[in-house]
């Protein structure tokens, strides 16, 4: 199987709207845009995949089958665009919660790479062409952690994040408005 590039999408604030911690398909809003990003990817066969901490569950601010809800009311809206998620990978975890099976402190949560880990295993990743699009410092930790290209975008957590970025010794290779602007440096990146 021929390997292709990846861009690894953080969730909320990044696709959706930021609304701390969703707990209803209700209010759950996909940012305009994301459809059209998500196509540019399908359509230059770079793969999409979304990658998002959940401590919503650990904390028991919602079940793991509201998550699955949400996340059905996203692909749902991306095919009725003609968009595409080739994988979606999330941890559940947080090592202070009181339910036993998520209190963990575990590699999948971001900034740790094992959802990038788990991708690498299952898909067929360029790994030299690797990128992470998130609206939070922990996402582009992430992304170096796991040796891609970092995109911060503005929605969500991003103009906030921005500020504390100036403390950073490392930057993000790009820092843009949205999803569709970091896919349009990623579409002229690989170009290079």
């Amino acid at each position: 199987m021929e390997k292709r590039p990846v861009v690894f999408i953080d969730r909320d604030g990044t696709i959706n709207k930021e609304a701390g911690y969703i707990n209803h398909p209700d209010n759950f809003e996909v940012y305009p845009f994301v459809s059209h990003a998500v196509r540019l990817l399908n359509v230059n066969d770079i793969l999409a995949v979304v990658v998002t901490n959940q401590a919503g569950i650990a904390r028991g601010y919602y079940p793991i089958g509201t998550m699955h809800l949400l996340h059905e009311k996203m692909e749902s809206i991306l095919n009725e665009n003609g968009a595409k998620i080739d994988a979606l990978y999330y941890c559940p975890h947080h090592p202070s919660s009181k339910i036993k099976e998520y209190a963990l402190d575990c590699n999948c949560r971001k900034p740790k790479t094992g959802m990038i880990d788990k991708a690498l295993q299952e898909l067929p990743i360029d790994e030299k062409n690797m990128y992470v699009v998130g609206d939070k410092l922990s996402d582009m930790e992430f992304g170096w952690n796991a040796g891609c290209k970092t995109i911060m975008v503005m929605t969500g957590y991003g103009k906030g994040e921005l500020v504390k970025l100036k403390n950073y010794e490392k930057k993000p290779d790009f820092i843009c408005e949205n999803l569709l602007d970091a896919v349009l440096f990623v579409l002229e990146d690989l170009k290079k």
